[in-house]
Formats: C-alpha cells, structure tokens, sequence
C-alpha cells in the first residue's frame, strides 16, 4: 500500500495505464485474428482488406510504445507473406 500521497496518484496512474494498453493491446490482437481467419477460408479479397486494415492499426501500437517497432514489422510481414502465398479466389 502507498505511504505518500505521491505514491497513490501514481498507483493510480499505473492502473489507469495499464487498464489502457490492455484495452489497445485486445485490440491489437482482434485485428491481426481477423487476417488469420481470412487467410484460413481461402479468400483472398476478405484476407488482403483485412490486413490493409490491421496495418495503420500495428504501426500505431508500435509509434505509442505497446509494442517494439521490429515486432510490428514482423507482425506485417508474417501475415503478408501469409496472404501471398495463398492462391487468387
């Protein structure tokens, strides 16, 4: 428990904070599913307009800090990579 008044705003900040980045980092998580699952029923067009939407999304969490900048990078590419090697349809 905090002893000084210091101490409490700033539990509450942390708790504030990290009730935030779990809220972004959820999602965060929603949208790269939402490629996945695309990719898995074979459709193309469904999985390439859901990862042009998780992209602005990825870039942001790494530009706040939630998550490292070469993680996001491998996030894109990994799903990219994913889509490509599907077949047209």
């Amino acid at each position: 428990m905090a002893n000084t008044a210091q101490a409490e705003k700033r539990a509450r900040q942390a708790e504030k904070h990290r009730q935030h980045n779990a809220a972004r980092r959820s999602m965060l998580r929603t949208y790269i599913k939402k490629v996945v699952k695309a990719v898995e029923s074979g459709n193309k067009d469904q999985a390439t307009q859901a990862y042009q939407d998780a992209v602005p999304v990825i870039d942001r969490m790494a530009n706040q800090g939630l998550i490292h900048k070469n993680k996001a990078a491998r996030h894109k590419s990994r799903l990219n990579t994913h889509i490509k090697n599907m077949s047209a349809g």
